[in-house]
């Protein structure tokens, strides 16, 4: 079975991306995760992330300002995860953690302080240097 999450880095104007603790009770309870959830049926990519930006954090993103960077895709042993990756730079509200999560904004040269699931462990790395390249490419 496929299970397709979208994610978003979420990156506020000192650097740091946004990351969220995953709620006991949950799969992989206590990992630090970037925002984000499961499409639901009929909905875009950039559709969910807009509602699950807003159910999660309380800001609201606008689809134009979702920017795809990259995709992971991690065989679990009950599932296999295709997850995408989009920036987002530019939101309004002031973001809270509104399912009771634990936030925090990680500096990238700190993720790897940051115990995340087995998908997103390779974005600790990859991150900054694909969101350097696009830097780069748009100037």
């Amino acid at each position: 079975m496929i299970v397709v999450i979208v994610v978003a880095a979420v990156i506020e104007n000192e650097g740091a991306f946004l990351v969220t603790r995953r709620l006991e009770g949950t799969h992989l309870a206590g990992l630090w995760e970037f925002p984000g959830g499961k499409i639901e049926p009929g909905e875009q990519p950039e559709e969910a992330l807009v509602r699950e930006l807003e159910e999660e954090l309380g800001v609201r993103a606008k689809r134009e300002n979702l920017v795809p960077l990259t995709f992971v895709s991690h065989s679990y042993r009950e599932f296999h995860l295709l997850m995408p990756l989009y920036v987002c730079e530019a939101w309004e509200g002031d973001v809270a953690a509104e399912e009771g999560q634990e936030l925090a904004w990680v500096r990238p040269d700190h993720l790897n302080e940051y115990a995340m699931p087995p998908a997103d462990e390779p974005l600790k790395i990859s991150l900054p240097t694909l969101l350097q390249a696009r830097r780069i490419l748009m100037s």
